[in-house]
């Protein structure tokens, strides 16, 4: 389990890229609300857009999962809750005011940062 990051990801950083590189100015790995634990993969505070690239894995991907054959009564619950935590989360932030962006790590990197790009453009305005 050590093996498996859990930030910084390959898709993650392919996306931070593309959108570091069209101009957009982001924070990392923080809180959109201080008081909620939860962080972002990327987060655009003045407009107010959090984003979250899910692992497929982790996440429970629809396209993508496939249970675990081994210890298969830890990781049913486990995935289940990390999908539970995510409907939470964007439920919360949204609640407050915030646009949240999630995207699965198989999409495209370019299409990703076109969407994001579209978005906090859009709520600059």
């Amino acid at each position: 389990m050590q093996g498996n990051k859990s930030r910084v990801t390959t898709p993650e950083l392919a996306v931070r890229r593309l959108v570091h590189a069209r101009g957009l100015r982001y924070r990392v790995r923080i809180r959109p609300v201080p008081t909620l634990r939860r962080t972002a993969d990327l987060i655009f505070t003045r407009a107010r857009v959090a984003v979250f690239v899910d692992g497929c894995f982790w996440h429970g991907c629809a396209e993508h999962f496939v249970s675990p054959k081994l210890n298969a009564r830890y990781w049913g619950p486990k995935i289940q809750a990390n999908i539970t935590r995510d409907t939470e989360t964007t439920f919360l932030l949204e609640k407050v005011g915030w646009t949240v962006l999630r995207f699965w790590a198989h999409s495209s990197a370019a299409e990703v940062a076109d969407r994001i790009e579209v978005v906090v453009l859009e709520a600059r305005r």
